[in-house]
């Protein structure tokens, strides 16, 4: 009786956490049949309607979602996973595991993945531009007179969208996975409806359409592969949300359901075409009667919100993961659900997103005209994921080379093929992605150099251990009752904190904790291996505090958690002290590049303060101010 409670239990969590993954992961896949096969058939001037062409883009579209979607992210890339953690900076941490500090294979892999999350972001702005604009273009469909409000409608959801970002997703969360459901169900639906009506369609599944259609247009196929990517875009999802769902409910919502109502959806539309090809100005609307078009530009404009939602929460996440592994400054997070860890609002991530998208879709008025700018984020940020999947494929999966080599070529030949076809679209709006990319990756690659910079600095100027325990023994420095925190990047020397601490105070607390707060390469650190404590003499302790990329760093819990004996870390009794480090333009020839040393000094200053970042409570800290030539 209690293994089968135990199964029914286990049945409701995994059909509970599919659910969900419907509503989170593949809010971004699930709406690209609102324009994939359009841009297919009238990107560079179109192509006729024949049954050959049809054929031909379906059938591409086919093995798109087969080879890239099923087989590399589903079947293979969700199997390198960080602890339960997905998404192309855990494969990054991944991949580094275990190589050289400094050495350039290191740098190339981590370039590699600073990449593919610098390109993330431009997806980010992309995709709810796209994906909403898109649903609102169909209330041309439905009464033409529609088409002067396209823009303000979808300009005013947007804004709505971003505003309610600051109330937390929580409860609208739990709505999301039955729109998505009712949005999927009614894809297969539609589709059945059309292809009942002309089976033939479903020849598109045999190979030899895509093969002829790519050998005989030659350049213009291979442009062509441009706009078939449109239909894997959100394939990064799948592994990204990973360690929010698991790889099991997230394998089968994709099987069960995803899968087979896009394809049908989608070969529903071109046997739509087969018999009116004058359905081309929207295939995806043309397919509802016309009874069901309002209600189904309602439910697409939720699906596309959904889709959106998705992507904003999920440039949070790799904000967060970033600033945890030091690539960007530290910025405001507050945490919007008091069950739910990782529902998370970042402010400025917020804001900017929001301004960003709100231009696009004033710029490019159009979801054609966004679709040319769209496939260059997604491919390259695939290809990133397919080279850093080798790289640990190789490393910590142990597949014998001749495997890892042709999984990687396979992958790469398809991966390579479409941000090619989407490097030609470059004038027509594919430059926006590789700008922001652009951007981004120089702020990150910078913040990085920067931070090592200030590290040395802070290294060379630190006093050794013995050299101030002698003076304590010697009876120079009075003490007083309490506990001092200070906090240091340098796990050896004093910090400058404790220094100007005592310049100024001329007293020392009866215990001092030296804190050095490392953020690994593992998305969750366990509590049990959270502390490394070396006790000194004279009252004083170093202690390195170890926390997970995704971890929150909230040390006086920490702290609190832990009871050591003889070192206690009452409320009131604990003072923390921090330096803030005023950086100025350095004479120093082996600092930063000169052009690279007013940018550093703009992200510092956008740096939220490391009280605020460690959760330490303002009446509890003492921030001490200092100036540090770069």
């Amino acid at each position: 009786m209690e293994a089968s409670t135990t199964d029914r239990d286990h049945a409701a969590k995994l059909r509970a956490m599919t659910l969900g993954a419907l509503g989170v992961v593949y809010g971004d896949i699930g709406t690209s049949p609102l324009y994939t096969l359009r841009e297919c058939l009238t990107q560079g001037g179109g192509f006729d309607l024949s049954p050959h062409i049809i054929l031909g883009v379906l059938s591409l579209i086919f093995w798109a979602l087969i080879i890239t979607v099923t087989v590399k992210y589903v079947v293979f890339v969700m199997r390198a996973d960080n602890q339960g953690e997905g998404g192309i900076l855990a494969l990054t941490a991944l991949a580094l595991r275990g190589m050289r500090p400094g050495h350039r294979r290191t740098r190339a892999v981590m370039a590699i993945g600073i990449i593919g999350a610098a390109l993330f972001y431009g997806d980010s702005l992309i995709t709810p531009a796209i994906s909403v604009l898109s649903a609102v273009e169909g209330l041309k469909v439905v009464e033409p007179v529609f088409d002067e409000y396209v823009i303000p409608i979808t300009v005013v959801i947007l804004v709505a969208l971003f505003v309610l970002q600051n109330f937390g997703t929580e409860r609208v969360g739990k709505l999301f996975g039955p729109v998505m459901m009712l949005w999927f169900l009614a894809l297969g639906t539609m589709g059945v409806s059309q292809i009942v009506q002309y089976p033939a369609v479903l020849g598109a599944v045999w190979p030899g359409h895509a093969v002829e259609m790519l050998s005989t247009h030659g350049w213009k196929g291979f442009l062509l592969l441009g706009a078939v990517v449109l239909a894997v875009t959100g394939g990064e999802a799948l592994y990204a949300d990973m360690g929010h769902f698991g790889r099991k409910p997230i394998r089968l919502a994709w099987f069960a359901l995803v899968l087979p109502a896009l394809l049908l959806c989608y070969f529903g539309q071109g046997a739509l075409l087969l018999r009116e090809p004058e359905a081309i100005e929207n295939p995806f609307f043309h397919l509802a009667p016309d009874w069901a078009q309002l209600p189904l530009v309602l439910l697409a404009t939720a699906a596309t919100v959904i889709a959106g939602q998705a992507v904003i929460t999920g440039a949070y996440s790799v904000t967060l993961q970033a600033m945890h592994l030091r690539y960007l400054p530290r910025m405001e997070v507050r945490h919007t659900s008091e069950h739910e860890k990782g529902q998370i609002y970042m402010p400025q991530i917020n804001w900017v997103l929001l301004i960003g998208v709100v231009a696009l879709v004033l710029t490019f008025k159009t979801s054609s005209n966004l679709a040319a700018a769209y496939g260059i984020a997604v491919t390259g940020t695939m290809v990133a994921t397919t080279l850093l999947a080798y790289k640990v494929a190789r490393g910590l999966g142990r597949w014998p080379l001749w495997q890892a080599v042709l999984a990687a070529l396979v992958f790469l030949s398809v991966d390579a093929a479409f941000f090619l076809s989407n490097i030609i679209k470059v004038e027509d709006g594919g430059w926006f992605p590789l700008v922001i990319g652009a951007l981004v990756f120089l702020l990150m690659a910078i913040w990085r150099a920067g931070r090592e910079v200030v590290r040395k600095r802070l290294a060379e100027d630190a006093l050794p251990m013995d050299s101030l325990l002698e003076r304590l023994r010697g009876g120079s420095i009075q003490r007083v009752p309490g506990t001092a925190v200070f906090l240091t990047g340098n796990p050896r020397g004093l910090p400058p904190s404790l220094l100007h601490s005592m310049k100024h105070y001329k007293v020392l607390h009866q215990r001092v904790v030296l804190l050095t707060v490392d953020i690994d390469d593992v998305p969750h650190v366990p509590d049990e291996q959270r502390f490394e404590l070396k006790p000194y003499s004279a009252g004083f302790y170093r202690l390195i505090l170890h926390f997970g990329f995704k971890d929150e760093p909230d040390i006086p819990n920490a702290l609190e958690k832990k009871k050591i004996p003889g070192l206690p870390f009452e409320p009131m009794e604990t003072t923390y002290f921090v330096s803030r480090e005023t950086l100025i333009r350095s004479t120093h020839t082996n600092g930063l590049p000169k052009w690279q040393e007013p940018v550093f000094i703009f992200l510092s200053k956008l740096s939220a303060s490391p009280s605020e970042y460690f959760c330490i409570p303002p009446n509890r800290v003492v921030e001490l101010g200092m100036q540090l030539e770069i």
